[in-house]
């Protein structure tokens, strides 16, 4: 439960946004909300997949091209129709095709051949001739090529196309397959027209059948669907796709399905579901089912870019079927679309695969679905996939991100976004579903520059500026380290084992005293930069605060050192030596003596940022602080430069020290050991290491009381180290001991009152 407060304290106001943005993204699906821009790019997609589908050749469908060798070999197009009728024969008697369908319509009779010329002359100029009449009788069967055309057609499977239009009707009309009464007061919703183009009557007669070969274009002028069906005044007629198809398989009758739970639907879910079903009864294979979407369309599953390059259906030339050249093995039992793809003919449509894709390809596209039985379609649960898709997407990427570094959060937001690519496409080309998709990885990408954008902008201007804080602190290269993973380092308050360190100017008072306040300044701000420089540089110290002309330094947070304690010794080392350089520097000035005292200590502290609502910083607090503060004033007492506890003796034993004493600190029960360090053993004299050995054989003497011993020993020392206040001090105390003997329950502590 703690996990969980301190993850939603942490991720929650992003946890909200991604909700917030999944939630858009569900009432999108939902169509609670629409956007122009989401759905192109959606279409954009749709056109993509067919593009990139797969397709093989299709042996069973043959398109019969009126190409441009035909317009050379045979003449300008139209034909006459004496030439259609050799093409049909050609097609159903010598080649033995399954059913010949033309993407062409015959709205009105073909005079070519003069007949009716000559047959208006043997009525007005010619009609006294009658040998004329006789004649002509004769010729009729060869110069009606009307006739001839529909003879050619007459018992055979051969279907006609035919145009819807404006509100002009011409040519007649097949007979529907079902009219507004068959549906007994349903609505079948479908493209329609007043007005058509049909074939004349004495062709439609000869038929087997006709379809409507009109294209419909969506918004962006790109044809993506075509109808099944149409609906023409009270009727509805097939599409030449479906006309040609029955006449194919036989079929008797051809009848829709309504969904039974279309009556409860809005109009919208009426619309968009595919709740219709086209039924052919046949004679060859049953009953033949297929689904059609929206208005009795259903989705073009384009096969390749088109043509006799680029598609999945053989074309042969018309001419070559009128010389009978084309191989019969090619064109026996097929399907024979009869259409054009010369430039002139204007019979080439825009699609998502070709700006000029041939319109006779289409129906071929859409005849081999139902062969297939496989349609492009957006079911009716569509909806409800996409919108189960978002929730899944949403919520893995809402929870998982923000926890995520930047490189796990790029190849998560990567593997979803190719995972639900991949997902849409393996149900768009094995399963056949026509599934949105963008708004999904539109989701996925907002997910992924929300947290990317709320790392930067918060996460990451937070860290640079506990940073940026930090750098008051502590020195550059740490601040660099820390810029790396500022989410590692915070200023909230904890408790640590630190070595403290407190840095005081002796006789400042008096120091400025003599000087003028220009001259303080600039001797002040020599000396602190010196201390601050050595603390922050030379052993990356943390730099707490000045006090006056007193400067207050840690070690071991905010970045942890092991030897923290090591780093705060060798570093007071160098600021005694710094002290003494500038010291030279000020007495060439003729400004006073510089002289500091260095307090240090290790133990548990209290770190972080502490203070009130108006003023904060990051410090320490605790008894081992204070100690610290101890020593360093009772430096001067022992006339050392530097006091450290027993404690950080111990944490940096790689130093040689000096004890001076063991001291009860004011406020503070318990004695403790206080050292001065000297340096490491391998850059001290042996003048030092020798001294030093004296001197604790001196001190255990003052400690048993041995006062004449111990006067001798010292007295010793101190003439050979006439500066070290040390001896004096001690000399002072026997003196005192003599004439106040501490007892014999003493134990050598020092106990001072004052701070």
């Amino acid at each position: 439960m703690k996990r969980l407060r301190q993850a939603f304290s942490r991720y929650g106001a992003r946890w909200a946004l991604g909700l917030l943005l999944t939630l858009a993204a569900v009432l999108y699906v939902r169509g609670d909300w629409t956007s122009h821009t989401i759905e192109r790019q959606d279409t954009i997609i749709a056109d993509m997949r067919m593009r990139l589908e797969p397709f093989e050749l299709e042996p069973g469908i043959v398109i019969v091209d009126i190409d441009s060798k035909s317009l050379t070999e045979v003449g300008r197009f139209p034909w006459s129709r004496n030439v259609l009728a050799k093409l049909v024969d050609q097609l159903t008697r010598h080649y033995e095709v399954g059913v010949v369908g033309f993407d062409i319509s015959f709205p009105e009779p073909d005079t070519s051949s003069g007949y009716e010329v000559l047959e208006r002359l043997a009525r007005t100029e010619l009609k006294e001739v009658p040998a004329l009449h006789d004649q002509l009788a004769r010729l009729k069967p060869a110069l009606d090529y009307d006739g001839m055309f529909a003879a050619s057609m007459k018992g055979r499977p051969v279907v006609l196309g035919f145009n819807l239009s404006g509100s002009q009707t011409k040519g007649v009309l097949p007979a529907p397959y079902f009219d507004t009464d068959f549906l007994n007061g349903r609505e079948a919703y479908a493209h329609s027209g007043e007005g058509y183009e049909a074939n004349i009557a004495r062709l439609q007669q000869a038929a087997a059948g006709a379809g409507v070969f009109t294209a419909v274009m969506d918004a962006d002028g790109l044809v993506r669907s075509s109808p099944v069906l149409f609906r023409i005044g009270d009727g509805y007629y097939p599409s030449l796709s479906l006309a040609t198809m029955a006449a194919f398989l036989d079929a008797r009758a051809v009848k829709p399905v309504l969904d039974t739970n279309k009556d409860e639907m809005s109009q919208s879910q009426r619309d968009a579901s595919d709740f219709d079903t086209i039924q052919l009864f046949t004679s060859k294979a049953g009953v033949v089912r297929f689904p059609v979407g929206y208005r009795m369309t259903s989705t073009v599953q384009f096969r390749g870019s088109g043509g006799p390059e680029g598609g999945a259906f053989r074309y042969v030339s018309a001419s070559d079927v009128l010389k009978g050249k084309v191989p019969k093995e090619v064109l026996e039992g097929t399907i024979v679309l009869v259409g054009t793809t010369a430039p002139g003919l204007l019979d080439l449509r825009a699609t998502p695969v070709n700006a000029e894709y041939p319109g006779v390809e289409i129906h071929a596209n859409m005849i081999k679905s139902m062969i297939d039985g496989r349609f492009k379609v957006r079911p009716g649960v569509a909806e409800a996939l996409e919108a189960c898709l978002v929730v899944a997407v949403g919520l893995v990427l809402t929870f998982t991100l923000p926890a995520l570094a930047p490189a796990w959060s790029v190849l998560l937001a990567s593997g979803v976004f190719v995972a639900t690519g991949w997902l849409n496409w393996y149900a768009y080309t094995e399963h056949d579903l026509v599934l949105n998709v963008f708004i999904c990885l539109l989701l996925v990408a907002s997910l992924f520059v929300l947290n990317l954008a709320w790392g930067y902008f918060f996460e990451f201007r937070k860290g640079r500026a506990l940073v940026t804080r930090f750098g008051e602190y502590v020195a550059p290269e740490l601040v660099e380290k820390m810029a790396e993973d500022p989410q590692a380092y915070n200023m909230d308050g904890e408790s640590r084992e630190l070595t403290v360190m407190f840095v005081d100017v002796r006789g400042f008072t008096t120091i400025s005293e003599g000087l003028s306040p220009k001259e303080l300044r600039e001797y002040i701000n020599l000396y602190l930069t010196a201390m601050s420089e050595d603390i922050r540089s030379s052993h990356q110290g943390t730099l707490d605060k000045y006090i006056g002309d007193a400067v207050m330094a840690f070690w071991g947070a905010p970045v942890s050192f092991a030897d923290h304690a090591s780093r705060a010794v060798a570093t007071s080392l160098l600021m005694q030596e710094s002290a003494a350089r500038l010291n030279r520097d000020f007495l060439a000035r003729g400004w006073p003596e510089l002289r500091i005292g260095i307090g240090l200590n290790t133990g548990l502290m209290h770190v972080g940022d502490m203070g009130s609502k108006i003023r904060r910083a990051y410090t320490v607090m605790g008894d081992a602080v204070n100690l610290g503060s101890r020593l360093e004033g009772i430096t001067k007492v022992y006339g050392v430069g530097i006091a450290v506890g027993v404690a950080t003796r111990l944490a940096a034993p790689e130093f040689v020290y000096r004890e001076l004493d063991l001291v009860r600190v004011k406020g503070k029960n318990e004695p403790v050991a206080i050292f001065e360090p000297l340096g490491k053993p391998g850059e001290l004299a042996p003048a030092v290491i020798e001294e030093l050995g004296q001197w604790d054989a001196a001190l255990a003497l003052v400690r048993s009381q041995q006062w004449d011993a111990a006067q001798q020993a010292i007295e010793a020392l101190a003439a050979a180290n006439p500066e070290r206040g040390l001896y004096a001090l001690y000399l002072e105390r026997i003196a005192h001991y003599r004439s106040h003997p501490p007892g014999l329950d003493w134990d050598g502590v020092t106990t001072f009152d004052t701070k």
